[in-house]
């Protein structure tokens, strides 16, 4: 909507302690769906299901009951472990970083943490947040770490996301960062077009890097758990 459109970036503030939290959790949450979906699509748990739908039926002395409940208890229990793993991870963040971000992530120069707000039925309302938090190599680097990117339903395909990954990106180059780098998984595919997109490069099945190499500079190396890359730093 046009009122998304025009949504404003800026620094986080103690009274949006509260729409950021919901955010939060209704990002995260999201995420059980897919995560359910790409695990029951596995061929382990495929043939994990077909096992439990013989055995049922075996056991049920060709009773078609016991050889549905089997598979039906073997793909709720995988479901409740998707849920758990997330909702597990949603406590944990909301009694760390979350608990206070202001703590978090705004005590620091080099780290910072953004909402972007909209006005949608004259109510001023939190669409987005993304964070950045600076981190340092063993030889002495220093680098960005995008956390907490989630951008509310009502506002994607507006271009909201893309805003928010470059203001982390330009605050990352402000304070001389050599790179942004964030963790993601393969089921948030709309995430990692997003990323793809902002100029982000894989360096491993699920961290992208973002460099801020001159034009025309050297091919750079990434080492992550032993796996190595080349990338070609993108034109700026």
């Amino acid at each position: 909507t046009a009122e998304i459109l025009h949504a404003v970036i800026r620094r986080y503030r103690s009274s949006d302690r509260d729409p950021v939290r919901r955010l939060f959790v209704g990002g995260i949450q999201e995420h059980i769906k897919p995560a359910f979906t790409r695990a029951m699509s596995m061929p382990l748990h495929i043939t994990a299901t077909v096992l439990l739908a013989g055995v049922g039926y075996a056991w049920g002395g060709g009773s078609l009951l016991p050889a549905l409940l089997a598979p039906a208890a073997w793909v709720g229990m995988v479901y409740c472990c998707c849920r758990e793993f997330f909702a597990g991870y949603v406590r944990e963040r909301l009694q760390t970083d979350m608990k206070d971000v202001q703590k978090s992530f705004l005590s620091s120069p080099d780290s910072c943490f953004w909402v972007a707000e909209a006005r949608v039925n004259g109510r001023s309302e939190v669409m987005g947040m993304v964070a950045v938090e600076a981190k340092r190599e063993a030889g002495g680097e220093r680098f960005g770490e995008l956390f907490r990117m989630i951008v509310s339903p009502a506002a994607r395909r507006t271009g909201l996301g893309s805003r928010l990954t470059q203001t982390a990106i330009d605050f990352c180059k402000e304070r001389g960062f050599s790179k942004v780098v964030l963790h993601t998984s393969s089921t948030q595919e709309a995430a990692v077009a997003l990323y793809r997109k902002t100029g982000f490069a894989v360096t491993d099945v699920d961290i992208f890097v973002y460099n801020f190499r001159p034009p025309g500079g050297a091919v750079e190396r990434f080492l992550h758990r032993g796996l190595q890359r080349r990338l070609q730093p993108p034109l700026l």
